[in-house]
This record gives C-alpha cells, structure tokens and sequence, in this order.
C-alpha cells in the first residue's frame, strides 16, 4: 500500500506531467506556425512522452493501491520566441521537472518506500537524458546560427 503523503506527492507529479505535455504541444503548434516542422515534430513527440509519464505515474498508484488524480491544470504560455528561446526554455523545463522528481524520491525515502523509490529511480535516470538532449539542441541551435537553422529543424524532425 502506498502512503497517503507519497500518494498525494505523486498526484501533484501527474499534474506536473500533464502540464509539461501541454506545454510542448503548445511549443509544437508555435514552432509549424513559425515554419519549423521538425522542431514541430520533436516538440510533439516529447508532448507524447509526458502524458507517457502521467500515465506510469498513476498507474502505479493504481497497482499500490491508491487513488491516481489529475488537479487543475494551469495555463501555458503559446508565444515562445526564436527557435533557440523555445529549446533553452526546454532545456530549463526540464531541469525543474528533475528537481520535481528528485523531490518525490526524497518523499518515497522519508515514507521508507523501497518499492516507490525504485520505480521513480527509472524517472531520474531518464531526466539525465533529457537535460542532456535538450542542452544539446541548444547548442547545436547556437551553433548552427542562422544559415543553419534549418538544418537542425531537418535534423530534429528525424526523431
């Protein structure tokens, strides 16, 4: 059974998840408007991965028996810049989406949930990626200037 405290600290984690996905779909509309369709697509691709998250997320509080919750979404921005704010934007989301997670696992150790902090440990190793990829986009975005720039949209719609 999991704790009311950690079930609650995960719900808020759903949240969280839900809001990073709209937020990446809202990046994906602004970035076809703008004429960057593989940037289009990469940011529509991590839109998917974030309702995976929300979706993992609640299904283990199912499975440990507790109630899995979305609360109220707050809304997202939908004008982001250049192509290179919208991927340090990201790069920084993601940076706070780690901070959240390496909080929830604080929470599964202070609720001496072996079973929590190992499954969340999957989230962790993989916000390792995720900083890296984004920080990578951004340096191949500053380093591509503006003649290459399409380039790394081709090059990111690969995905």
């Amino acid at each position: 059974m999991i704790t009311e405290k950690l079930q609650n600290a995960i719900n808020e984690q759903i949240t969280a998840e839900m809001w990073s996905a709209n937020m990446y779909l809202a990046m994906s509309f602004y970035m076809e408007k703008e004429g960057f369709c593989g940037m289009a697509h990469w940011l529509k691709k991590q839109w998917a991965e974030e309702n995976e998250h929300a979706c993992a997320l609640a299904d283990y509080v199912i499975k440990r028996g507790g109630k899995a919750k979305v609360d109220k979404l707050d809304v997202v921005p939908n004008d982001f810049g250049t192509p290179l704010e919208v991927f340090e934007q990201v790069y920084k989301h993601e940076c706070r989406v780690s901070e959240m997670i390496d909080k929830l696992v604080d929470v599964a150790a202070a609720e001496k949930d072996k079973a929590t902090q190992d499954f969340l440990w999957g989230f962790v190793r993989e916000q390792v990626e995720e900083e890296a990829t984004a920080a990578g986009i951004v340096d191949m975005i500053k380093k591509a200037g503006a003649t290459g720039i399409f380039f790394v949209d081709v090059k990111l719609g690969e995905r």
